[in-house]
């Protein structure tokens, strides 16, 4: 009897539990062997950042078992089980058994998913357990071993990869870690998009949709995937690749409280999503198709996609379109060939580049040890061979990879790296050219015959820079006036910029009455502006730079050599410069209405912006970068767009000004690095700020900032909220979100505003590529339309709690 009661109170035990194992409101993160969970109840991770069980996707009534994230961005799925196979209804249930195996079983046996595993063993204590991590194992509960696990869904990614999860292959077991896309926003059956690690040749990672390779990443140099910008110490993530005889991977690894994510859309776009717990919403942290150059092989066999030219495919010296009738029509896929096609008899060289991302490497042979000078022997003795490079940039270069056939998916990006692509001897430029024992004596002929010319040349050009400097110091000493030290720059001045007036200091000096207080204008980082009015009556403002100011010359020739290439009418007018001495003075045309930033935050003056005003303004600093980004002649980032410098002339029309920081982009350029981050904090970009990368969305993003100043009347550096610690970024992205966009505007243009206007500068729009947001300009103001989205969680710098980015 009391035994019967002893199993009686044993039984009551286990039943209740049971009960309390799979309440659906108690956090539990392990199940053993055996146990069965019902659709609807679930388990979550011991810190309640992930659940698991069944789900349904918004407009379906298909059950699937799945993984999502519980803590925040309650809902977001990360894993599914069953993509394939989803239920019908509720009757589904899922247990571990005792071999480790886990089944989804519908309608009492029918097994509808299974896991798998390499060998079947009964496990004396088989547990699963859903991780924090969002991974999903099953162990043995009697190892200690945190990481041997019987079975992992980190093993089997759907279409999300978490932090700490492998992307690539084990070629001990097999198993290959691919992202895969849902087949539409709400149906999570494998879809048309494949992300991969191909070992085709040396790794590299590409996006396939069907059999089309839409996307390619690669190979690793070292430190990052070649064509990928070089990403300084940041304090969000770090990255791992691994490679060796039992696997390859890529994974990254949080280093701070964000919470991140990489996803594959249905569509195939690629994005790294970051959490905001302010908003309450994921926000796009960067996308892996940038531009238009970011689609594989655009230019075909040899081609080189620029994304800073138009168009933007192109094809190196001494190589031709393949079908001209073809490329006329912006159909580049043919690609390039050589003019003179390789001989294999006749003596070749290499001809090295560097700002290139590295070709596709499934047609490629690599070696681990050589050195570069063996890598080139190799190819140089393989008639197939079109190029090669080192595999790792670290440590002055090691490693050999050699390429095969065509050279496809060029593209010119920030690279350090070096490529050397075999050309006829004919079309190697000298100092490009790496050549045999042969070559090198016959380099040293030509030496012995041009050294002695070169040598002479030098001192004849060196006796008449003497000459010169002596006759200049004379004159200047006649005329009481301190010498000016002549350098290269002030040379390239007068070369390139002939038809800019050289003004002397005499002449500014009357205009200005000897820069008089009365005459001053103003006073910004360069220095002093004054007021003047030539002898022929024309009015102009001087731009005298300071001797306390902390720009200088840089800033002056950077100035006289930017502006005076460019004709805009959205861009102040550079009429002439003086040199003398010291003295660095720039003169400009004079607008009469001074700067835009003097009537937006002025409230006396602010009512004499009304509406339609303000949106002209908007077009017109809009046509102006245009012209700079695009239809100049000389691409052009301002680096320091801001209402101080905008300038109305007498009829209240916009130019952009001041140039002193711009940066011109040359021909082979996308983006550039920069250690020394110029501009006005607020208007800078986080990019550029955090990383250094400096390109035309450096200037879109301060033109986005700028536009929010024109709607709303208030400045960035010092908007505040009173209901919540907003900036007015912060605050303008609330708004949005709630229904309230016209809230942003300023009180004074509540009756002068046009609603569908105000709505088209403020309201999100997207865009896919750089080239549509600049030809969007053409029509309508779509360029205006912002997304504003908090960049970093824990506000690394004070002035970047939120960003604005354009699609």
């Amino acid at each position: 009897m009391q035994s019967m009661k002893y199993l009686f109170t044993s039984l009551l035990i286990s039943i209740a539990s049971s009960l309390l194992l799979f309440s659906p409101s108690v956090a539990v993160d392990t199940i053993p062997a055996n146990q069965v969970i019902k659709d609807g109840e679930t388990i979550v991770s011991v810190g309640e950042m992930f659940e698991l069980g069944f789900f349904s996707p918004d407009n379906s009534n298909n059950r699937y078992l799945g993984i999502w994230f519980k803590k925040i961005a309650t809902g977001t799925v990360v894993w599914v089980a069953n993509r394939d196979l989803p239920l019908s209804n509720t009757s589904g249930t899922f247990k571990v058994t005792s071999e480790g195996l886990l089944l989804l079983s519908c309608c009492g046996d029918t097994v509808i998913w299974s896991s798998t595993s390499s060998e079947l063993t009964r496990y004396i204590n088989p547990v699963a357990q859903l991780l924090d991590t969002g991974n999903f194992v099953v162990k043995d509960g009697n190892n200690t071993d945190e990481t041997n696990f019987i079975w992992q869904s980190f093993d089997y990614p759907g279409d999300t990869f978490l932090p700490g999860m492998k992307f690539g292959k084990d070629f001990v077991t097999g198993i290959n870690r691919n992202l895969t896309s849902w087949k539409g926003p709400n149906d999570p059956s494998p879809g048309q998009y494949v992300e991969y690690m191909d070992t085709n040749g040396y790794p590299q990672i590409l996006m396939k949709q069907g059999s089309v390779l839409q996307l390619r990443f690669g190979p690793w140099n070292g430190i990052r995937f070649s064509g990928l910008p070089s990403e300084i110490p940041n304090p969000i993530y770090s990255t791992e690749y691994v490679f060796n005889q039992k696997e390859i991977y890529y994974k990254y690894e949080l280093t701070s409280s964000v919470v991140q994510m990489i996803h594959l859309k249905w569509d195939g776009s690629i994005e790294i999503l970051n959490w905001s717990n302010r908003s309450q919403d994921w926000f796009v942290y960067a996308t892996g198709l940038v531009d238009t150059c970011g689609r594989y092989g655009i230019c075909g066999p040899y081609g080189i996609c620029d994304i800073n030219k138009n168009p933007p495919c192109g094809c190196m010296d001494g190589f031709e379109p393949k079908r001209q009738d073809e490329w006329s029509m912006a159909d580049w896929s043919s690609g390039c060939q050589l003019k003179n096609p390789l001989d294999c008899q006749a003596t070749e060289g290499f001809w090295k580049i560097r700002g290139m991302k590295f070709p596709d490497t499934r047609q490629s042979w690599y070696n681990r040890t050589m050195s570069l000078r063996e890598c080139e022997i190799a190819c140089r003795e393989n008639c197939s061979c079109t190029a090669y490079a080192n595999l790792d940039i670290r440590n002055g270069g090691k490693g050999c990879l050699l390429w095969f056939g065509e050279l496809m998916d060029l593209m010119v990006c920030i690279e350090s790296q070096d490529i050397f692509i075999r050309m006829p001897a004919s079309l190697v430029k000298d100092e490009a050219l790496t050549v045999s024992q042969s070559g090198f004596n016959k380099k040293i002929r030509v030496l012995a015959i041009t050294l002695p010319i070169l040598l002479v040349l030098l001192s004849m050009s060196l006796a008449a820079y003497l000459w010169n400097m002596k006759t200049k110091r004379s004159y200047m000493k006649g005329q009481g006036r301190r010498p000016h030290t002549f350098d290269k720059r002030y040379s390239d001045v007068e070369k390139d910029d002939l038809e800019l007036n050289f003004v002397s200091l005499s002449k500014i000096i009357k205009a200005t009455n000897n820069f008089s207080i009365d005459n001053k204008l103003g006073e910004g980082g360069f220095g002093p502006v004054y007021k003047g009015v030539l002898e022929s009556g024309q009015e102009i403002a001087v731009k005298k730079l300071s001797e306390t100011s902390e720009q200088g010359y840089n800033e002056f020739y950077n100035e006289v050599v930017c502006v005076a290439r460019l004709q805009h009418r959205n861009l102040v007018e550079l009429l002439g410069y003086c040199m003398d001495g010291d003295e660095r003075i720039l003169i400009y045309e004079y607008m009469s209405n001074k700067s835009l930033d003097l009537y937006l935050f002025d409230e006396t003056k602010s009512s004499m912006l009304e509406w339609p005003l303000r949106y002209d303004i908007i077009h017109g600093i809009a046509k102006g970068i245009l012209y700079l980004h695009q239809d100049s002649r000389h691409r052009i980032i301002h680096r320091d767009l801001k209402a101080s410098n905008i300038l109305l002339d007498g009829n209240m029309n916009p130019k952009i000004s001041d140039f002193g920081l711009a940066r011109e982009f040359g021909g082979d350029q996308i983006t550039a690095k920069t250690k020394k981050v110029v501009g006005t904090y607020g208007y800078i970009s986080p990019e550029y700020a955090i990383h250094g990368r400096l390109s035309v969305k450096s200037d879109v993003f301060s033109f986005g900032v700028l536009v929010l100043e024109i709607v709303s009347g208030k400045k960035i550096r010092e908007f505040s909220c009173e209901d919540v610690n907003d900036n007015l970024l912060g605050h303008a992205w609330r708004l949005y979100t709630e229904g309230k966009c016209l809230e942003l505007m300023s009180p004074s243009l509540r009756n002068s505003c046009i609603v569908s206007e105000g709505l088209n500068s403020i309201q999100t729009n997207r865009r896919r590529n750089l080239q549509k947001r600049y030809d969007s300009l053409n029509g309508s103001l779509s360029l205006e339309t912002v997304k504003i989205r908090e960049i970093f969680e824990s506000e690394p710098m004070p002035s970047f709690s939120s960003s604005i980015i354009f699609y």
